[in-house]
């Protein structure tokens, strides 16, 4: 028995999960179903392969749905993630520590450090650098994203538009350009971010974590929970030293 994890749209609610369910559980084929709403997809075991044609013929029974495979490379399955670990978020700590140490040089020969000045090119560096991963494969990016974002698994779109929105907040704190409504929008945009990272590791959810796009294959877990709220405390530290300044 082998299983595989599909992409299904047009579910909005309980009751089109399980009329889709349903339908699904009428094919021989499938052994087991595990259909869910949020960031909609189904999870199929089978006992003998079956074409996607099939599938997407029994969904449409169901109502205006439509199934369609999720890539093997992208497909955010227990088997294809790696252990939680510190080797295995290596890249990302050593990206991190990097943008922290340049930052931090960025004031070389320190004689008036500024911790503001560092925080605003530590953001900048992270911003500018995440999104450069995001927009090595954007498409990639995307299809992981919107495993666990709010947005992106109701309006598709906001994947491809995201790494753009970090890439313009990066070069805005680079440039210290509107400093009050930069970090705002960086408060909103990471904290609703959040959500969705939250909710995944509350429900112990199996997926691919989108920090660092489709380049590095990392498991969603407390670190990406860490890295977004981390930003946005500083956006909320930097937005109410600026307004006692």
């Amino acid at each position: 028995m082998h299983s595989k994890t599909y992409k299904i749209e047009g579910m909005t609610c309980g009751g089109c999960v399980a009329s889709v369910k349903k339908q699904l559980q009428t094919a021989s084929e499938i052994n087991e179903t595990h259909v869910q709403l949020d960031f909609p997809q189904a999870k199929l075991h089978f006992n003998r392969p079956i074409d996607i044609e099939s599938l997407e013929a029994l969904v449409k029974k169901a109502g205006n749905y439509s199934i369609s495979e999720i890539p093997f490379s992208k497909e955010n399955t227990i088997d294809q993630l790696p252990n939680k670990s510190i080797s295995t978020y290596k890249p990302l700590l050593l990206i991190v520590s990097f943008i922290a140490a340049v930052s931090a040089l960025a004031q070389f020969p320190f004689e008036s450090f500024s911790t503001m000045l560092w925080m605003r090119h530590f953001m900048a560096g992270f911003f500018i650098a995440f999104a450069f991963f995001k927009l090595l494969n954007l498409k990639g990016f995307a299809d992981s994203y919107k495993m666990y974002d709010i947005i992106a698994a109701r309006w598709s779109a906001w994947g491809y538009i995201y790494p753009f929105v970090e890439l313009t907040l990066g070069v805005l704190y680079l440039i210290n350009l509107a400093p009050l409504a930069t970090n705002i929008s960086t408060a909103i945009i990471l904290g609703v971010s959040s959500i969705g990272v939250i909710k995944s590791n509350l429900d112990k959810k199996k997926i691919r974590c989108a920090c660092l796009g489709d380049v590095f294959n990392l498991p969603m877990s407390t670190v990406t929970i860490v890295e977004d709220l981390t930003m946005v405390g500083m956006a909320v530290f930097m937005l109410f030293s600026y307004q006692i300044l």
